[in-house]
Formats: C-alpha cells, structure tokens, sequence
C-alpha cells in the first residue's frame, strides 16, 4: 500500500486564513471528483469559516467524545476515518496535544498513522508551533509553546505552503471581530497580536518557507549533478578595496540588485599576514555603515589571493553578480606588479557574471589612506631572483652560442651578455648587475675571445672591452637601484601629502580624537595610541583621556620588540605611540597627527560645553513656557476660591444651606485643581533638574490602583472599570511614582473620554513583564501628533476645552516612567478611542531589591467613579 501524501498550510499566527483555505482546497478537490472527509475541523467561532464548512458540501466524519475530570472533549476519531477510507481527509490543528485517553498524544500522530493507511491528509500550522523555533518564539512574544511539532515531521510533508497576511491587515481584521469575540479583542491586540510581534512572526514563518524551498532547489541539482548557479534569486556581491572609489562600486552593486530584486552582499577580503593593506580601517567600517543603509550586508573575508578569496565567497553566497573595480595602470605597472585583481578574477568566476567598473588611475602610493614604512630598496627577494635569473640566461645563452655554426664577432657576443646584464640589474639592482657582468665577463673572455679556453688576453683592447663591460654593468645597476629608491621615497612623499590631506578633512570634519588615534595607528602599524593629560593626582603626573589599539597601556611598558615614541602636544598633553621602532623620517607626520588629536580634544570639550550651554538654553526656554502658561491656570482657580471666600464672609447677605455647601464645593474644587497645577510644576522641575530619586521594590499593582482612582472619583461622570488577573505578579518599580504616572494617566483618559467608560486593565506579559491599559472611548489622538501629546506645556484639545489644565500630566508620567524603567506609550482602541499602555518589569528574586516581600496585597477596587 502507497503511503499517502501530507500538504501543510503554514501561517505565522491564527486568524491569517489557514483553516479557510484547507476547506477551499478541499472543495474543489472534491469538485474533481475527489473522495473527501472532514476529519475535523475548528472554526474558533469565525463567521466566515463556520459558513463555508457548513455550505462546504463536504462529508465529516463525527467527532470522538472522550471524558476527562468530569468534563467531555471532542477530538478526531481516529478509527472511524481510517474504517471510512476517503482518498483525502481534512485534519485541523497539525500540533494539537489530544485529551488524555486518545491513542496518540499528539494530532501529528494521528496523521501519520492516515498516511501510513494510504490517505492523503491536508492539515494546518502556525509558525509558533514548530520545535526548533519554540525558544525564539518566547523570546519574541513572552508566551511558552506548549504544543509543538518536531521540525523532520513537517519537512517530510509533500508540500508546505505558505498562508500569508501583512501584520496590519490581520490586525484590522482582529479589530473587526473576524478572529476573537469582541470582549477578547484588546487583549489580543494588547498581547501576542502587537504590530511589532507579527512581524517578526512573519518573518520567521518566511524564512523557514524560503529555507525549505531552498533545500529542494539543493536537493535537486544534487540529483542532476548541476553545479552552474541558477538564477533564481539574485545575489550581487561587491568586491572592496577600502580606498577611494569604493562608493561607485558599492552604489553600481545596489542598483544592480535593486533592479533585479536581488540581495546585496558585499565583502572586503584581508591579507592572510594581518599586515594592513591598501585601505583605511576607518574608511571600511564607513563602507559597512553604507552597505546597511543601502539594505545589504557586510563581510569580512581572509584570503592570500583577493581574486581567489572573492571567487570562493561568491560560490558559497550562490552569487549572480560580482562587481570589482579595476584602477587604470601604465604599461610599466602591469609588467613590473603582473596582473590585478580584476583580470585574475575573469578567468576563475565561471558562470558568474562579473562587472569590472573603471577606476582611478592606481599609483604606487596606493590610494585611501596611505601607510608609511622605511625605505625598502629592491627587498632580498628580486636581489635573489635578479642574481639566478642572470646566471641563468648567461648558462642559456653560452649553450646556444656555442651550437651555432658560425660565431658571432666579439662586439655582437659582449652586446648580447650585456643584455642580460641590464635585465639582471633591472630585476635585483646593483649587486645582481655586478656579479651578472663579472660572470658574463669571464664567460666571454674564456670561450669567445682569443685564445679560447683561457683567461688570458692577447690584445689590449679586449682586456679594455672586459674592463668597461663589467663597470658598466656595474654602474647600470646603481643607477637602477637609485631609481628605485627615489620611486619609493616619492611613493613615501606622496603617501605623507595624502596623510595631511586626511588630517586637514578631519579638521574640517571635526573628527573625534579616538578616530584620529585609529588613523594614526593604522597608518604607522602601531599597536597602540594614548592621549594624555596631565594630571598631578596620576600615577606619573599622567592620565590617559583616550587609547585605541590592543596590549597594556604604556605606564605599563611598551613590551618586547616595541618601543614608545612621545610626542608632546603642549605642555599639557602629549600623545604616547606604542610600536614597532620607526624611522626618524615619520616623526614629522607623527607629530602633525598628535596636533591634530589636541585639535579634536579641545573641539570635543567645546562640543560638550556647547551641549550644556543648549541645555541650559531649553531649561530657561521652560521656565519661560511655564510662567506664560501657568499664569492664567494659576489665576482661574485662585480667583474662585477668592470669590467664593468673599461671598460667605458677606455679613449682609444670608445664605441658604445648599448655597453654602455649593460655595463650599467650588472652593474645595479650585484648591484641588490648584493643588493637582502645583504638584504637576514641581514633578516637571524634579524632572527637568533630574533630581527624581526613585526607591524600587516589589509592588502589586492593585496597592497602586487604589489610591490613583481616589484623585478621578468626581470627574466627568464616567465609570472607571478595573480588571486585574488575580494571578498577577508584583512589579518592580517606586510605589509612589507608579501611584502618580497612574493618576495621570486614568485622569487623562477621564477628561478627554467623551463620557464613556474608562477600562483599567492589568495583565502579565509571560514572564518578563506586566501591561497596564488604560482605555477610553473619545475623540482619540491621530498617530502624527502623539509624540507632542508627552511634551511639556501642550494642550491638544485646547480648542474642545480650554480649562483642560497646562498640559503637564501626560509629559510628568511619562518621565516618571522612564525614571523607574517603564515604558509608557500610545495605542489606538479599536472602534475608535486612544490607549495608554504602561508596560513595567515584573519583580524576581534575582533583581536584587525586587527580590523583597511586596507589601500585603490590597483589595481590588471596584468601579469608583
């Protein structure tokens, strides 16, 4: 018997329309003709699916009842759909856990025993469900999965298809009543339905479909042994030197990707040694900054040939696309330095298409940020290839002279050996060229200058022809060892001017004194750079204000093979580089570098200054918003109680006992909204001058609740209705400042409400923390002004209501939030109205004082106003 197949409709979250689609596939299999069964189905009370289950025209096969502690469950009866046999059977809930008493534990189980009896299954599965995804689940939404399904069983399905819905749009249709009742619908929304966890749900239920896709596509050119990349997912990589011209590559890669709707890679390959290359360490980490803004991503390779490391890392991406940059070089360049980069990289990319862009012409000095060293000469390496490969050409030529027929004159012969003498002195230099045209000398004079096969010379012209020819052979090779001396101490030069190009940028720049350190260190491959001050009260009468590099600090010693150079700034400040030893040549370029840290030092304390003499600005800036706001707000309540006191203080007129008790109301009314205007003042002043101290502890959220409701019981008429979990834990926070963020908060809702109910609700967030909600039913606050909503002295409903205060409560709780480590923000309340979410740490033994005993828990309130 043929097992039969499995088909998974995958959703991030419940409500995306997993259920709805598995019957639609079911009705128009069963339009083909199909023998379909509902095995069982859950509508959750959803309209729309109950209606297309009932109108489906499909078989069920009826539920099992099962009694469990008394109460009876219905679960699939296993038995009964294998005995019927359909050829498809429609099984709800892949990770449904079954009532204690079923045959399996898990409804996956039941499934595949169905396929195991031949029948093909189509079943449902959120993304939340799976095993491998249950930690990052939790961390993401607070909430522990207990019902989950092993990755392998969902992989072995036939296919999987993905059942998807913006974040929004399931949030609208929560909003509608289409997924939960309405009285479950702020809750949801509340909780796991947040904008910010369907995203990141939506994100993993696509990546896991796009891994599973891939596997597939692997898996089938394995089959077919297909090793050329298939362009089915554009991928560009961009290869980057660091130095100047890398931003054309990095925007030509993006636009490339972004018109092919492809990613964006790019990769910067690092010599195997560690020893700096061409590009700045500074300029890179601004390349990567680039590579994210422009929606790609960065890599760091490690590999001795660039050519060979970018070919390996664009096979391994599954790369498309790579994109190089080739800088123009003089003829003299490619023979002298062979090929580049990008014409290595040609021949060895296969079918990866490679784009070369056109770059600036290359000069020895490198470009981007130049690093310095001592004058090299030709290096022992072409010393030692010019010496061989001048006593072999001479071995070469000697035998080919020697088969030929008729020889050569003797001026034709030595011209001919001081041809490879220039060549050996063009290789190695000096020492190669002299020792070339010694050998080629005594060559000459024993086999082609009379008499042969002796060193002796009959003429004296000949003797004076091998004189010349070994000075000249001499000479041409000092002169080419001078030449390559000047070219490297004009490389040197040219390398120097670009430093203080950089340095004098950074100046206009106003580049931080760390970043200046880096450059330094970077340039002259130091290990580490110190700036200092003086300081009496320091360990050497100095004290370090920034360091970069690695290894100890320099109080400490320079280390082995290093030395200290110091570099004094002024009398005050000195920079101390830790190195390998350097010329005396660098000093100069070193010093304007520690000029330049003095610079950025003195730019970084006046940009500090600058940024206190702001605050200082704003602070008088509110001072004066407050004395022109509170004015008015300070005179309206004042001049009541003023009225009020003078009426009952009238000894000529006689006030009936209602009148009293009204002038004796609105008296106790203006002291209250003067005495809520002041407190509000000096919480903003506490705020402003940062003075809040705040006492955590473990606190229950209903201590608070009570006495914050207290302030609103005769404000605006409305009722104030209170939920709180019974099982809600304490939270860590400062009572008293918890006490008037709610205050705040609940009047806010009060006042502006429009008379309807004001819900209060608390709840836990798994395990991490608690949500307060405070919900009205006004006008509301469109999402573009929310944020003036929490500043200082502002009044959005100042048209709708001119007594509404000064504008202070909003922006008090709100700092008192963020002082004892809440978050307080505003949320849309569906059928219109504004929510304030409050969102606090829960309080555990392992948080040092929220490990304390919270106080005894207070009664909940009921309705109170």
């Amino acid at each position: 018997m043929a097992r039969g197949t499995l088909r998974i409709y995958l959703g991030a979250a419940p409500g995306v329309g997993k259920t709805y689609r598995m019957l639609e596939e079911g009705r128009r299999r069963h339009a083909r003709g199909t023998d379909v069964v509902i095995g069982i189905v859950e509508t959750h009370g959803r309209a729309h699916t109950a209606a297309l289950l009932q109108d489906g025209g499909l078989e069920a096969v009826p539920r099992r009842r099962i009694e469990h502690r008394g109460s009876t469950f219905e679960e699939l009866d296993l038995d009964a759909l294998i005995a019927r046999r359909p050829q498809v059977a429609l099984v709800d809930e892949f990770a449904h856990t079954n009532v204690p008493g079923s045959r399996n534990e898990k409804r996956w189980q039941d499934v595949d025993e169905l396929l195991d009896h031949g029948i093909d299954v189509v079943s449902t599965l959120n993304i939340q469900h799976l095993e491998s995804l249950n930690d990052v689940v939790r961390e993401i939404t607070g909430t522990v999965q207990r019902e989950t399904v092993p990755d392998e069983i969902v992989r072995r399905a036939e296919q999987v298809e993905l059942v998807d819905m913006a974040a929004q749009a399931l949030r609208r249709r929560m909003a509608h009543g289409n997924v939960y009742p309405a009285d479950k619908v702020d809750a949801a929304l509340a909780n796991y339905f947040r904008e910010g966890n369907l995203l990141s749900l939506r994100e993993l239920a696509l990546l896991w479909t796009a891994g599973r896709v891939d596997e597939a596509l692997r898996r089938y050119r394995d089959l077919h042994a297909i090793d050329a990349p298939w362009e089915t997912h554009e991928r560009v990589v961009v290869g980057l030197d660091g130095r100047p011209g890398a931003d054309l590559l990095l925007r030509r890669g993006a636009r490339i990707a972004e018109r092919s709707g492809g990613e964006l890679i790019t990769v910067h390959v690092a010599r195997a040694d560690g020893l700096a290359g061409a590009g700045s360490s500074e300029e890179l980490v601004r390349l990567e900054r680039l590579t994210r803004e422009l929606g790609g991503r960065y890599e760091l390779v490690v590999g001795e040939s660039p050519a060979d490391a970018l070919v390996d890392f664009a096979r391994s991406v599954q790369a498309t696309q790579l994109v190089i940059g080739s800088r123009r070089r003089s003829r003299l360049g490619r023979l002298r330095r062979g090929a580049g980069t990008a014409e290595r990289t040609v021949p060895a990319s296969g079918s990866i298409d490679v784009h070369i862009v056109s770059q600036d012409e290359e000069t020895d000095a490198g470009g981007g940020d130049a690093r310095l060293g001592g004058e090299r000469g030709l290096g022992a390496l072409r010393t030692a290839a010019g010496i061989g490969g001048g006593l072999l050409l001479i071995w070469l030529l000697t035998v080919v002279l020697h088969q030929v027929n008729q020889r050569p004159p003797v001026q034709t012969t030595y011209l001919l050996y001081l041809a490879v003498v220039v060549i050996a002195a063009a290789i190695g230099g000096v020492l190669p060229a002299a020792l070339t045209a010694i050998v080629a000398a005594l060559v000459v004079n024993w086999y082609f200058t009379e008499p042969i096969e002796t060193f002796d010379v009959q003429r004296p012209a000949n003797a004076l022809a091998l004189v010349l020819f070994a000075a000249f052979g001499v000479a041409l090779g000092a002169a080419v060892e001078v030449g390559v001396r000047r070219r490297q101490q004009a490389e040197r030069a040219a390398a120097e001017a670009q430093l203080l190009v950089q340095l004098t940028s950074g100046m206009l720049r106003r580049t931080t004194p760390g970043a200046v350190l880096e450059q330094m260190r970077a340039s002259f491959g130091l290990r580490r750079v110190e700036l200092e001050v003086r300081d009496d009260a320091a360990p050497g009468g100095w004290r370090q204000v920034r360091a970069v590099g690695t290894g100890t600090a320099a109080s400490d010693g320079p280390g082995e093979g290093n030395q200290a150079a110091l570099l004094e700034i002024d009398e005050r400040r000195r920079v101390v580089a830790i190195g390998p030893p350097l010329p005396a040549s660098d000093r100069r370029v070193l010093a304007a570098f520690a000029t330049q840290a003095g610079v950025a030092l003195d730019t970084a304390t006046l940009a500090g200054e600058a940024a206190t003499a702001r605050s200082l600005a704003q602070a008088d800036a509110a001072r004066r918003a407050l004395l022109a706001s509170v004015g008015h707000d300070l005179r309206t309540p004042l001049a009541g109680i003023k009225a009020a006191v003078s009426s009952l203080r009238q000894a000529d007129v006689e006030f009936s006992p209602d009148d009293e008790a009204e002038l004796l109301a609105a008296i106790e009314e203006s002291a209250d909204r003067l005495h809520e205007l002041v407190r509000d003042l000096l919480d903003m002043s506490r705020l402003q001058a940062d003075v809040v101290t705040v006492a955590e502890r473990a606190v229950w959220i209903d201590e608070v609740l009570a006495p914050a409701l207290v302030d609103h019981d005769r404000e605006g008429g409305a009722a104030i209705r209170v939920e709180v979990d019974e099982r809600l834990p304490p939270v860590l926070a400062d009572p008293v400042l918890l006490e008037r963020i709610l205050a705040n908060v609940i009047g806010n809702a009060v006042r502006h409400g429009a008379g309807a109910d004001v819900l209060v609700r608390a709840e836990a967030l798994g395990d991490r923390s608690v949500q307060v909600r405070v919900v009205d039913r006004g006008p509301g606050v469109p999402e573009a002004q929310r944020a003036r909503m929490f500043e200082p002295f502002q009044r959005l409903d100042v048209d709708r209501d001119p007594t509404g205060g000064v504008g202070l409560g909003l922006a008090v709780a709100r700092g008192f939030a963020e002082a004892i480590g809440a978050v307080l923000e505003a949320d849309d309340t569906p059928g219109g109205g504004l929510t304030m979410v409050l969102t606090l740490p829960q309080a555990h033994d392992d948080r040092g004082e929220a490990g304390d005993e919270p106080a005894p828990r207070a009664a909940t309130p009921e309705a109170t106003a």
